[in-house]
């Protein structure tokens, strides 16, 4: 979960929310977890109880995330919880099982040439 403002960040855009929500919502990005997307106090965008705010809290709660009056704890399931953590945690052994979903293991190991 994150906030629009913090994927515009993330993404070297600050400032640029609503450039994320464009472009969000173009056909071009079907494939991409536009429901994972709030705004920055945790709430869901589209008007309450219309088929996209319904589609967006079904898909959540898919995922485990709860949705109370509209609005996600970003601290509890948003991004600033899991996301650093994941992408430069040291890797886990093949047995361990991680608590916040699939790992990929099979990317390739950056290492630095002696």
């Amino acid at each position: 979960m994150a906030s629009y403002g913090e994927v515009a960040r993330r993404a070297g855009l600050p400032g640029r929310a609503r450039l994320v929500g464009r472009v969000l919502g173009e056909p071009a990005s079907a494939g991409l977890p536009w429901f994972r997307v709030v705004r920055s106090d945790g709430r869901i965008a589209f008007p309450a109880g219309s088929r996209a705010f319904r589609e967006q809290v079904r898909q959540l709660a898919a995922e485990g995330v709860l949705v109370d009056k509209g609005r996600v704890d970003l601290a509890a399931f948003g991004w600033d919880r899991d996301l650093d953590r994941l992408l430069w945690a040291p890797p886990q052994p093949a047995s361990a099982s991680p608590s916040c979903g699939p790992r990929h293991g099979n990317s390739p190991r950056r290492t630095r040439k002696a």
